[in-house]
């Protein structure tokens, strides 16, 4: 079926982040495959994720459906936009229904995009990760694709005001080569190997990253234990 709303969505999107001046870093793009279904997994820092997620499989020319909370959908902007799309939504009291919608998208040819920590992560560490990914890899037959981001949480995040005027603010993303999910393998299992996965592109993000905190009060963006002020995971976990 023809796409009439997502190629232009990403245009725009585009066109938006240069008229922004926002430096995006991102390599390894060359691991999204160019046909066939697959997972795509992603850290969560800030509300503007799965866009600059999407971005990365557009050198390969491909859309990823991601899996998003129902609210999202409900919203008289983002709704339409999300369902034009055909992003999945998930009703958390019947994720059923969106994991088969998601599977069979899958099973499709389609990617599908999935943030295994469920929530955005206040400290900007990785938290846990949930096994759906694995699961849906596994029952579909499809690799894992694990993705970093590092810098969204500048411009839009949990708890901070966002910031979408010409900032110069720079977004760096690293794609690691696709895991496979094996069936004879438990989906815990390979859930702890893609977390760690994710983590060391995370790092690599993070130390390929060009900004530093101007000063302390501009180092919330900057997790502990790298020498910010965002709260630690036991703090956000104390508060929550």
């Amino acid at each position: 079926m023809a796409e009439f709303v997502y190629p232009p969505v990403i245009g725009a999107a585009h066109t938006l982040f240069k008229a922004l001046d926002v430096r995006i870093d991102m390599k390894g793009t060359e691991n999204i495959p160019r046909k066939g279904g697959a997972v795509l997994v992603s850290n969560h820092v800030g509300y503007l994720d799965f866009i600059f997620a999407g971005l990365t499989a557009r050198p390969s020319k491909r859309l990823v459906r991601f899996m998003a909370k129902e609210s999202v959908f409900r919203h008289k902007v983002s709704g339409p936009l999300m369902r034009a799309m055909k992003h999945i939504p998930v009703d958390r009291t019947q994720g059923e229904q969106a994991y088969q919608l998601a599977l069979d998208s899958l099973r499709g040819g389609e990617i599908i995009g999935v943030f295994p920590e469920a929530t955005i992560s206040q400290s900007f560490t990785l938290k846990s990760f949930k096994s759906g990914a694995a699961r849906m890899a596994q029952e579909a037959g499809v690799p894992l694709i694990p993705v970093a981001l590092w810098g969204t949480q500048r411009m839009w995040t949990k708890g901070h005001p966002k910031d979408l005027k010409r900032s110069h603010i720079p977004v760096t993303m690293r794609v690691g080569e696709p895991m496979e999910a094996p069936t004879d393998q438990f989906a815990g299992a390979i859930t702890r190997r893609l977390r760690e996965r994710v983590q060391e592109l995370l790092e690599a993000a993070q130390r390929a990253y060009p900004a530093k905190p101007r000063g302390a009060e501009d180092s919330w963006w900057l997790p502990a234990h790298l020498g910010g002020t965002a709260p630690t995971p036991a703090q956000v976990r104390e508060a929550g």
